[in-house]
C-alpha cells in the first residue's frame, strides 16, 4: 500500500527484512530437528545459526539469473555459512519456506488487527455508554420510525466488532499452520518430526495434510474474515455520513482548528474520514474472491495463487489495520449534537408515536384494519403539514381514545425503557 494508507508497524510485517528473516529461522530450525535426528551434523546446524546472514541486494542479484527466490536466497545464505550450507534446506521444497513464512506473517499481522479491534471497541463502548439515553431518531429506509437512543446505535456496531474480534481470532488459529512436507507433500525425504519442531519453535500448528502447499481453503476463510471486517468499518462509516448531512446534522466527524473543507467553498466541514474508509473497505474485500479462487489449484500445487497472494495479503492487512485505526480516531473524537436530534426527532409533528396509538386502539376493542386506518388517515394529513398527529387524533370522533390516554401515550420514556437492558445484554452487569 502507498505509505498515505499504512503504519509502520504493519508495513515491516511485509518488508523483505523480515520475509527473509523468517526465512532463515524455518530453514535454521529445521536444521536443528534434522540434527536431533542424527540426519545432518549437530555443527553445521550450529554453523546456520553462527553465520548464517543475508543480503537483500545480493539475493535480488542472484535472483535475477536464476530466477527462483527461494534458490536465491539459499545460495546467498551459503556464501556466509559456508560448506556446511550443503545441509540446508534437507528433504525441503520451496512452498514449505514459503507457506510457513506467509502463516507467521499472517499470524503477526493478525496481533497487530487485534489490538486495533480494542481499541476501537474501548471507543465504541465509551461513546456508547456517554450516550446511552441520548434520544435519537431511529430511521427505516431513511425515513423517521420510532425513538432509539445514540448510544444504542453505537453498542449495536460495538456488538458487529465483537463478533468481528471472535471470527478473526478463529481465522488466526486457523492460518497459524507450519508445512514442512516436502515435494508433494509425502515426507518421503523428511521425517514429520522437523515440521512439527519447527512449527513448535514458530508457534504454529503443523498441516495436518499437506501437498505441496498449505490447503488454500484456510487463506480464504482469513481473507473472508477481513473482508467482513471492512463491511462493519463501511457500515458504521456510512451511518456517520448520514449524520453529517447538513439536512440532518446529528453527529459529525471532528473538524480541527485550521482544518480546510474545500478548495472552492470556504464554509464546508465534509465527512472525509468515513468517506475515505468506505473507500478502504472496498480495497479489503477486493482480497476475498482472489482468495477464494486460490482455493482450486492444479493436483498437488500449481503457483496461480502466489502471486496473487503477494499483492493481497500486505494489502488487505496494511489497508484494514490504517482503517481500523482511522475508525478509532473518529469515535474517540465524534462531534454529537442532543439538540438536533432530539428538534429532528419532533420535526414530524408525533408520527414516530403512530404504532403505539394503533396498538392501544386495538386494546380498546378496535380491529387491527380499523386501527390501522384510523391512525394512518390522520398520519397522511400530518405528511401534508396539518396540524399534528396528538390534536387530529383528538379532534377524530372515531378515535376511541381520551385525550389523557393519547397524551400518555405521545411519551418519549416509553422507548427507551428497555435500553439498559439491551446495554446488559452486551456490557454484561
Amino acid at each position: 500500500m502507498i505509505p498515505r494508507y499504512s503504519r509502520p508497524q504493519m508495513t515491516t510485517i511485509w518488508e523483505p527484512e523480515n520475509k527473509f528473516r523468517i526465512w532463515f529461522e524455518i530453514e535454521a530450525h529445521a536444521c536443528d530437528a534434522q540434527a536431533e535426528l542424527g540426519v545432518i551434523p549437530k555443527e553445521a546446524a550450529r554453523a546456520v545459526w553462527e553465520r548464517g546472514q543475508w543480503e537483500i541486494e545480493r539475493i535480488d542479484e542472484i535472483e535475477r539469473e536464476v530466477k527462483h527466490d527461494v534458490i536465491a536466497f539459499l545460495t546467498n545464505l551459503s556464501e556466509y555459512v559456508g560448506p556446511e550450507a550443503r545441509f540446508v534446506h534437507q528433504g525441503m521444497t520451496s512452498s514449505d519456506v514459503l507457506d510457513t513464512c506467509l502463516a507467521v506473517q499472517l499470524k503477526q499481522a493478525s496481533d497487530l488487527l487485534l489490538q486495533d479491534m480494542d481499541e476501537l471497541l474501548a471507543a465504541l463502548k465509551r461513546r456508547a455508554l456517554e450516550h446511552k439515553m441520548t434520544v435519537t431518531m431511529g430511521r427505516s429506509h431513511g425515513i423517521h420510525a420510532e425513538p432509539t437512543t445514540f448510544g444504542l446505535k453505537l453498542l449495536g456496531h460495538y456488538a458487529a466488532f465483537e463478533r468481528c474480534k471472535t471470527r478473526l481470532i478463529a481465522a488466526r488459529e486457523e492460518i497459524a499452520t507450519c508445512m514442512i512436507s516436502g515435494a508433494v507433500g509425502t515426507y518421503a525425504h523428511i521425517d514429520p518430526f522437523v515440521e512439527k519442531w519447527v512449527a513448535d519453535k514458530l508457534g504454529l500448528k503443523p498441516e495436518p495434510v499437506s501437498t505441496q502447499v498449505i490447503p488454500r481453503d484456510r487463506h480464504a476463510a482469513f481473507f473472508a474474515t477481513l473482508g467482513v471486517i471492512a463491511s462493519s468499518i463501511e457500515n458504521l462509516a456510512t451511518e456517520i455520513r448520514h449524520l453529517q448531512r447538513t439536512e440532518v446534522r446529528e453527529a459529525e466527524e471532528y473538524f480541527s482548528p485550521g482544518q480546510k473543507g474545500s478548495s472552492a467553498m470556504p464554509h464546508k466541514r465534509n465527512p472525509v474520514l468515513t468517506e475515505n474508509l468506505t473507500g478502504l473497505a472496498r480495497v479489503v474485500r477486493a482480497a476475498v474472491t482472489p482468495a477464494l479462487e486460490n482455493v482450486a489449484l492444479w493436483h498437488e500445487r500449481d503457483i496461480s495463487h502466489s502471486s496473487v497472494e503477494r499483492m493481497f495479503g500486505p494489502d488487505a492487512t496494511v489497508t484494514l489495520d490504517f482503517a481500523l485505526a482511522r475508525l478509532t480516531g473518529v469515535i474517540d473524537k465524534l462531534v454529537v449534537y442532543p439538540d438536533a436530534m432530539m428538534k429532528n426527532l419532533e420535526s414530524m409533528g408525533g408520527l414516530i408515536f403512530s404504532q403505539r396509538v394503533l396498538l392501544a386502539l386495538t386494546q380498546a376493542g378496535v380491529s387491527r384494519e380499523d386501527s390501522y386506518r384510523l391512525v394512518q388517515r390522520n398520519a397522511m394529513k400530518v405528511w401534508g403539514g396539518e396540524s399534528s398527529l396528538l390534536d387530529l387524533l383528538k379532534a377524530d370522533a372515531d378515535v376511541v381514545l381520551s385525550d389523557e390516554k393519547l397524551d400518555e401515550l405521545f411519551d418519549l420514556s416509553f422507548h427507551t425503557k428497555r435500553v439498559d437492558e439491551i446495554f446488559k445484554r452486551v456490557l454484561g452487569e
